[in-house]
């Protein structure tokens, strides 16, 4: 039995983002995706829980990062999508009688370790046979942030911008009553302009690397953001 795993899918960053055009360019969305996966594996490294952790990606940032805190990096799925990365690192430890999984992505800024515990707890004391299924929303209550699994493989999974929902009737399929768990920093995902003013709104001390690089980027872009922010505090 080799415990219980948070697993982050990372795709090539050099392609992220592709829906922030409009703000900043390629190099701007690439250095804004590896800020903010900065701030999540910061937030997954100081979780005090007995966890283990793992990558899957074959991005050679990513791949640095996840050696620099002493995370597993898993290949297997890491061209497939988010679906497919999760699945991929899912079989992984599978394979290796986890216990559980946690998948979050890369690009929650304002994650806390804290935040990380607790749904980590919620998913420990709620989980009853045949097995555990904990979410955590998006901001709209459309995408799943966070997702919980108890063994790993229990409940299907597919991601995407509509996917809580299917994943609540996936869990109930599998015979599992399905936690849901609102968590403001894991909320906070980062996709669309909206988003980053979204982002910038909530972050308005500029804690995490990715608000302090979004206020550093200036210029026509960072003009627009800072005007998208303040419509969204009104």
């Amino acid at each position: 039995m080799s415990g219980f795993w948070i697993i982050v899918p990372v795709k090539d960053t050099r392609f992220s983002k592709q829906r922030l055009g409009e703000l900043f360019t390629a190099p701007q969305r690439q250095a804004l995706a590896h800020a903010m996966l900065e701030d999540v594996l910061e937030a997954v490294a100081a979780v005090s829980s007995d966890v283990r952790v793992a990558l899957v990606t074959v991005d050679a940032f990513a791949i640095a990062l996840a050696q620099r805190h002493g995370f597993r990096v898993i290949g297997d799925g890491a061209h497939d999508g988010h679906t497919g990365a999760v699945d991929g690192g899912r079989r992984v430890v599978a394979r290796e009688k986890a216990r559980g999984m946690l998948t979050m992505p890369g690009d929650i800024p304002m994650v806390t370790a804290g935040e990380i515990e607790a749904v980590i707890a919620a998913h420990a004391a709620g989980s009853r046979e045949p097995g555990g299924f904990t979410i955590v929303p998006s901001h709209d209550r459309q995408g799943s942030n966070a997702v919980a699994v108890s063994p790993p493989e229990a409940v299907p999974l597919r991601f995407g911008s509509d996917s809580f929902y299917p994943h609540l009737a996936a869990a109930r399929g599998a015979g599992i009553e399905p936690l849901v768990i609102e968590s403001a920093g894991i909320a906070t995902d980062v996709d669309t302009p909206e988003d980053v003013a979204r982002l910038m709104a909530r972050d308005g001390e500029l804690r995490s690397r990715a608000a302090r690089l979004i206020a550093a980027f200036g210029s026509r872009a960072g003009d627009d953001v800072e005007m998208q922010a303040v419509e969204a505090v009104r």
